[in-house]
C-alpha cells in the first residue's frame, strides 16, 4: 500500500487525516506534539514519524496542514527537512493558509530537485473537516492537481483550481479578509438593532432570509457570539494572520483599501486584547466600542 505523509495534526489537520484513513489510505504522521501522533496511530493505524525527512523518505506524496509559512519552511527546509529526502516526482500538498509569495519560492526550491508542490488551503472549519465537506482551493499545474485530486476528494466536496502555485493561498487569504470584514459588520448591525430594542436572535433569523445573509449570520452569530460560547475552533491569531497576508498583497501593489485596512486594525486590536481567543470573540471588541452587549453574559 502506498503511504501518504501527513504533517500537522491540529484542530483542522486531525479530522482531515481521519478522513483519509476512513477512505482507505495509510498515513505516516508527524506533529509537534508526540502524544497526538501516538494517539492517532493507536486509533487510526498507520505509522508515526520522528522528523520530516523520514516522512519524505517513506512517502511519495506529503500533506502539510500547519499554522504558517514560517513553520512550513522549517519543516520543508530545516535540518532533517522534507527537501533533503525529496526525489523526482515527490509531491508536497501544502494545505496551510500561507503567504503566496513564500509558497512560490518554496515551489521553486522543490522544482530544483524535480519535486512538485501545490497549495491547497481549505475553507469550512472543523465541522466540515470532520464530514469531508471542505472547500479546497488549489494552485498548481493541472496534471499535478489531477494527481492530488483523489486525496483532496477525501477531505473536500468542492475542489476549485485557482491558477498557478501560490494563487490558492492568495485566494484563501482574500476569502478570510472578506469574511472578517463582514463579521464586524454583522455584529455592529446587531448592536445597532439592540439599541433600538430589537432582539439579536430575531435579527439573525431575518438576516438569514434576507440580503444580509452570510456565513457569519448562518453559522456564527447565534452559535458562538449571541450564545457567548466563543469556541468555534478557529483561533483569532490565525484570522489575523490571513488578513495580514491579504493586506500585504494590497500594500505590495500600493493599493488603497480603506475598509479592509480599518478591519485589519480592529482585528489586531482584538488579538492584542485577547491573544488566545477564538476568532468569534471579535464581537467583544465591537461590544466594548459600542458600550453595549449582544446578550447578557
Amino acid at each position: 500500500m502506498t503511504l501518504v505523509g501527513f504533517i500537522g495534526l491540529g484542530k483542522m489537520g486531525l479530522p482531515m487525516a481521519r478522513r483519509l484513513t476512513a477512505s482507505g489510505h495509510s498515513l505516516v504522521v508527524l506533529d509537534a506534539d508526540r502524544s497526538v501522533i501516538d494517539a492517532f496511530v493507536e486509533e487510526q493505524g498507520g505509522r508515526a514519524a520522528t522528523h520530516p525527512q523520514e516522512v519524505a523518505e517513506l512517502c511519495p506524496t506529503i500533506i502539510t496542514m500547519l499554522p504558517s509559512s514560517d513553520i512550513v519552511e522549517r519543516v520543508a527546509l530545516g535540518n532533517e527537512g522534507l527537501l533533503a529526502a525529496s526525489r523526482a516526482e515527490t509531491l508536497l500538498i501544502d494545505m496551510t493558509s500561507a503567504a503566496p509569495a513564500r509558497t512560490r519560492d518554496l515551489a521553486t526550491k522543490f522544482a530544483a530537485k524535480g519535486a512538485l508542490l501545490i497549495d491547497a488551503p481549505v475553507s469550512g472549519g472543523v465541522p466540515r473537516a470532520r464530514t469531508g465537506d471542505l472547500t479546497i482551493m488549489v494552485g498548481g499545474a493541472e496534471h499535478v492537481i489531477d494527481r492530488a485530486r483523489p486525496l483532496l476528494d477525501c477531505m473536500g466536496s468542492a475542489i476549485l483550481p485557482t491558477g498557478p502555485v501560490g494563487s490558492a493561498h492568495a485566494m484563501k487569504a482574500i476569502n478570510n479578509l472578506v469574511s472578517a470584514v463582514g463579521m464586524i459588520a454583522a455584529v455592529e448591525g446587531l448592536l445597532i438593532g439592540r439599541e433600538f430594542g430589537l432582539d439579536p436572535s430575531l435579527m439573525t433569523d431575518i438576516f438569514n432570509v434576507s440580503t444580509a445573509m452570510s456565513n457569519t449570520s448562518q453559522k456564527k452569530l447565534k452559535q458562538f457570539m449571541i450564545s457567548r460560547a466563543f469556541n468555534s475552533g478557529f483561533d483569532m491569531a490565525l484570522m489575523v494572520k490571513d488578513i495580514g497576508i491579504a493586506m500585504d498583497i494590497a500594500r505590495a501593489g500600493q493599493r488603497k483599501v480603506p475598509l479592509s485596512a480599518l478591519a485589519e486594525q480592529l482585528w489586531r486590536d482584538a488579538l492584542t486584547a485577547e491573544p488566545g481567543a477564538d476568532h468569534t470573540a471579535i464581537a467583544r471588541i465591537s461590544e466594548q466600542l459600542a458600550g453595549l452587549m449582544l446578550a447578557e453574559a
